[in-house]
């Protein structure tokens, strides 16, 4: 069975730091392209950041860069997801998602809620 399980949310203030984590199972991890996603409610869901297999190429979200960093670890088949400089409109439910191609997601994650405020 495909598993992704993302864990690390919470709720910090403006300007905090949070480390989400998503460990896969049950597929060949390191053959696949990793995402974050961000979901709030009332808005479609957002790409937020991709990376290789690899992990030698990423891509983040305009909104997200120099803030965020996605990185991965296929010895233990996680990707991670280091927030730091949070603000109130990074709240939102982070959803983990993986595909064989750049733009292919196959498998998708519950979420972990993220609440940024005061």
């Amino acid at each position: 069975q495909v598993q992704l399980v993302e864990s690390g949310g919470g709720m910090v203030q403006p300007g905090g730091s949070l480390r989400l984590s998503c460990a896969a199972s049950g597929f060949t991890f390191r053959a696949y392209v990793m995402n974050w996603y961000r979901q709030a409610p009332g808005k479609e869901r957002e790409l937020v950041a991709r990376i290789s297999t690899t992990g030698g190429s990423t891509d983040y979200a305009n909104s997200v860069k120099g803030r965020f960093t996605i990185s991965r670890d296929n010895t233990k088949s996680t990707v991670y997801l280091q927030m730091s400089t949070l603000k109130p409109e990074d709240t939102a439910v982070y959803i983990c998602a993986a595909g064989r191609a750049w733009n292919i997601r196959e498998y998708w994650g519950q979420g972990t809620q993220v609440t940024v405020s005061s």
